[in-house]
């Protein structure tokens, strides 16, 4: 059995021309190089895979190639040193290090350093590297390779030329594939290579292995149905198919869908992200100035401006922010596919027009469907008699007896107005709050962990601006009664009501921050407690007067004013 190469370290970058997408990056160091301008310590920043350690090590080959006769076959190898600071990142590895720097090269001009994930290092070690890297030997170039650089001390940055690497777009991912497939004689699908691009999500490291997955998979042949099922990715026409269902107020269809989609073994989040992006992208193929942000091959583009012409513009804004609003809530929503059902239902009637809406959140109703199917009509036809009422002079003597009834019912409705109504929509409100919680987690906590979370809300009060409430809050220490109960006390009736008010998001904080559904907060009214807060500047000086008389003395001496 032959030995595999992975792509990823049989087509790693030899030169600055293969490395993709990271052009404004290698034209500067080839222009450091040939006018002599080179700093002597570097650092690539960047996300992984972006071809920052492939670049050092061009780099470091390049710079003793200037000004020397050399052959292909010559590295410069025993000039370049290599160091991991993930595993070498004691104070020790860098004395060993500082320690080889003196010595000069044996062939060549320069000896070049190269320390990847830099961030790494201890901060005694980046303390014992500070100055070598700020006055090396003539002969030394120090090469920091990080993903992470807000990890590095601003000491070490100041020191360092920074290079920002940038994630690799996807049509340049795309177009290295397809040089690859050439060289490997594979034959591959534009859309293919697409979505291993896109898959990559910026990274080329990530986008090779993909491609050696995807190829063991499919062969020599990689198809879209073929990548899609491999990397268990949604395909265009799954969201083409239901952005059609939805324009056309198919909700039963929608809903259908969508199950068959949960059925695979996505998740609704994923989906729901997928739509947005969906979306977004007919709303770009709507105008030929945008048409090049799609980020799509070919066949897909054309799908893409055939569904741009069915769909309007207010219709994809609406959708784009309820899809948006319903990935905001999913991670909060305790029915997840319900939120993703609604929301659905909510974008597949936007473009209702059977009766006149009542809110933005409508959702066209069961009984239009019903009276869609031929079963639903034969049910209506023998309730049709049951509406039609005889005249007033065959109306029999005892039949006002019957209509009685009716008209008492009548009345006993309350008017929205009523003050009964008002009582009702209360009591309705309290109901609210007192949800059954018997199937959710109660888990135990100690009284310090509540006095904690109590004092974190009442800050997050005071930074939404609520501040009448956070004083509330911050008035009394919570005091644990029994297991779940919660025993606080306000001085007055006033800060009782209000309190009352904000209590149901308090018990909604506390309960989700302690995984316990069972808490329940107990509001203490003491009056006596009144007298112990000063508002005014001569009431502070009274009660300071009390515990110190001579303040008053030298309130007099020096004729201080209040």
């Amino acid at each position: 059995m032959e030995h595999f190469i992975v792509s990823a370290r049989k087509y790693r970058p030899q030169n600055f021309e293969d490395v993709v997408g990271q052009q404004a990056i290698t034209n500067t160091l080839e222009n450091a190089i040939k006018n002599n301008h080179l700093a002597q310590a570097l650092l690539f920043t960047g996300p992984r895979g972006v071809g920052k350690t492939s670049c050092a090590r061009i780099l470091a080959k390049k710079i003793n190639q200037q000004d020397t006769e050399y052959s292909e076959d010559e590295d410069f190898a025993f000039n370049i040193f290599e160091l991991d600071a993930a595993s070498n990142n004691s104070v020790d590895d860098i004395r060993n290090l500082t320690d080889q720097v003196r010595i000069p090269p044996q062939t060549g001009k320069y000896k070049v350093y190269i320390i990847d994930e830099v961030h790494m290092l201890s901060q005694a070690a980046f303390n014992a590297f500070l100055k070598t890297l700020e006055e090396p030997p003539a002969h030394a170039i120090f090469i920091l390779a990080t993903t992470e650089k807000h990890k590095i001390i601003p000491t070490i940055l100041s020191r360092c030329q920074i290079f920002d690497f940038k994630r690799i777009g996807v049509l340049d991912a795309k177009n290295y594939l397809k040089v690859i497939c050439e060289k490997e004689k594979i034959t591959a699908e534009d859309d293919a290579l697409h979505i291993i691009a896109q898959k990559a999500d910026g990274a080329m490291r990530d986008a090779l292995s993909i491609f050696d997955r995807v190829v063991s998979f499919s062969g020599n042949n990689l198809t879209r149905e073929a990548v899609t099922e491999n990397l268990n990715v949604l395909d265009y026409d799954t969201y083409f198919n239901m952005t059609d269902l939805l324009l056309e107020n198919k909700i039963p269809e929608v809903l259908n869908a969508f199950n068959t989609i949960l059925g695979k073994g996505f998740e609704g989040h994923h989906f729901i992200n997928g739509l947005a992006s969906h979306f977004r992208d007919i709303l770009v193929a709507k105008d030929k100035s945008t048409i090049d942000l799609l980020e799509v091959g070919d066949n897909a583009k054309k799908k893409y401006l055939t569904q741009a012409t069915k769909a309007s513009i207010p219709f994809l804004m609406q959708a784009i922010n309820k899809a948006n609003d319903c990935d905001l809530n999913y991670r909060a929503s305790k029915n997840q596919r319900l939120l993703v059902e609604l929301t659905l239902m909510q974008i597949a009637s936007i473009t209702f027009d059977g009766e006149k809406k009542k809110s933005a959140n409508y959702i066209i109703p069961a009984t239009f469907f019903q009276a869609l199917s031929p079963a639903a009509k034969e049910i209506k036809k023998p309730t049709q008699p049951k509406v039609t009422i005889s005249e007033p002079e065959k109306v029999a003597e005892p039949k006002p007896k019957l209509v009685k009834p009716v008209l008492k019912t009548a009345q006993r409705r309350g008017s929205s107005l009523s003050l009964k109504s008002i009582h009702q929509k209360k009591e309705v409100k309290k109901t609210d709050i007192e949800e059954n919680f018997d199937n959710h987690p109660k888990d135990s906590f100690t009284e310090e962990q509540l006095q904690k979370l109590w004092k974190e809300y009442a800050n997050v009060l005071q930074k939404k601006g609520q501040r009448s409430m956070a004083s509330i809050v911050a008035t009394d220490i919570p005091k644990l009664e029994g297991k779940f109960k919660i025993l606080f006390t306000v001085p007055n009736k006033l800060m009782k009501d209000q309190f009352h008010k904000g209590r149901p998001k308090l018990l909604q904080f506390l309960r989700e921050k302690l995984n316990n559904y069972g808490i329940d907060v107990m509001i203490n009214l003491n009056e006596t407690v009144e007298k112990k807060f000063a508002y005014t500047p001569q009431e502070k000086f009274n009660k300071l007067k009390e515990k110190n008389p001579l303040l008053e003395k030298l309130r007099q001496t020096f004729e201080l004013d209040l």
